[in-house]
């Protein structure tokens, strides 16, 4: 019973020099990684392996104490031997999955992903991490993992053939969190067939919803392979243009002054429409079949507020004209008819 008590001193004391070091090696890492130093998850990440590494020294301790002791100790050190073996397969295992998780925060604050890709990876990494953990675990504790592995290698085919459509949905849903072709609450159109504010990116699908408030649920495969144009990348800010029609007897540096005048104007009074960059009015597709076409260039805020923009000034351009006297042309056609006698 007294071969116990030696090695059981040196594991105590050991053990609670080690959690001491602890506590003074935590409380200046939290010093350090205050923000914006960004590193904060860091002493979360080693807070609780730190314990196991303060038990792991003090079962190191009291082996070398047990073995220097008297030889029928050996027995007592093997066992305790193991023991130290499975205590730093372990602590290495949850430490390498705290700093790994760690890292892939920080590296995602860097490059500003979103909390699922964050999520996402630091779910896949951890669990990585064990899998192999657990395997050398096994593997120390006598246990033939080979046959294992096989059995893990074919389900995982198995699983990887029954569930490809919603594999391939994962992957290119992470592919779109990753590259940000599209964001939430972006205008966007998806193969010239789904247009509206996105609304969310998830896992499997991407939630888009039309300008008559229903919702489209799109695959994000499908959106992955379709040509997207994105109306507030790079900014929300687009160009709206509006044609208008005089007749020829106008003079086009007066129409065009006018044109402009009115745009100018309006541009603080209709929501939506920028004054700058300035508007412009020119003198194309041009010459039409029976008016002068011009073209006024405005910039609106966003895609949605071209419609009411261009409601509000088509209204104001109309009876500005009329005021000056443009005429606004319609389409005329002379129909002749003619008796067989006049052929």
């Amino acid at each position: 019973m007294w071969r116990f008590v030696w090695p059981g001193l040196a594991f105590i004391t050991a053990t609670v020099v080690a959690l001491l070091l602890r506590v003074l090696l935590l409380s200046v890492i939290r010093r350090w990684a205050r923000p914006p130093n960004g590193w904060a998850s860091l002493a979360q990440a080693i807070r609780l392996p730190s314990i196991l590494w303060a038990i792991v020294l003090g079962l190191w301790v009291a082996i070398e104490v047990a073995g220097q002791t008297e030889r029928m100790a050996r027995r007592l050190s093997q066992q305790l031997g193991l023991v130290l073996e499975l205590a730093i397969i372990v602590s290495v295992t949850i430490t390498v999955a705290g700093v790994v998780s760690a890292l892939i925060e920080r590296a995602s604050e860097r490059r500003a992903l979103g909390r699922p890709v964050t999520g996402l990876g630091q779910t896949v990494a951890r669990g990585v991490v064990f899998v192999v953990g657990g395997l050398v675990l096994l593997s120390a504790l006598g246990v033939q993992i080979t046959p294992l592995l096989t059995a893990l290698g074919v389900g995982g085919l198995a699983v990887a053939l029954a569930l490809q459509d919603t594999l391939s949905n994962l992957f290119a849903g992470l592919h779109l969190l990753v590259d940000r072709p599209i964001r939430v609450g972006d205008y966007v159109k998806i193969a010239d067939t789904v247009e509206g504010h996105v609304v969310d990116v998830g896992w499997r699908s991407t939630r888009v919803r039309t300008l008559q408030n229903t919702v489209a649920v799109v695959p994000n495969k499908k959106v992955a392979e379709s040509i997207i144009t994105n109306y507030d990348l790079p900014e929300p800010r687009m160009a709206l243009l509006i044609r208008v029609g005089v007749g020829y007897a106008s003079d086009p540096d007066r129409v065009e002054r006018i044109l402009v005048d009115e745009a100018t104007r309006a541009a603080g009074e209709v929501p939506g429409l920028l004054a700058a960059p300035a508007p412009t009015a020119r003198l194309i597709p041009g010459f039409g079949e029976y008016a002068l076409d011009f073209t006024l260039a405005v910039h609106v805020a966003s895609f949605v507020d071209q419609y009411p923009v261009q409601h509000e000034l088509r209204k104001r351009l109309l009876r500005r004209l009329r005021a000056e006297g443009v005429e606004i042309p319609v389409p005329a056609r002379t129909i002749e008819i003619r008796s067989p006698r006049d052929a």
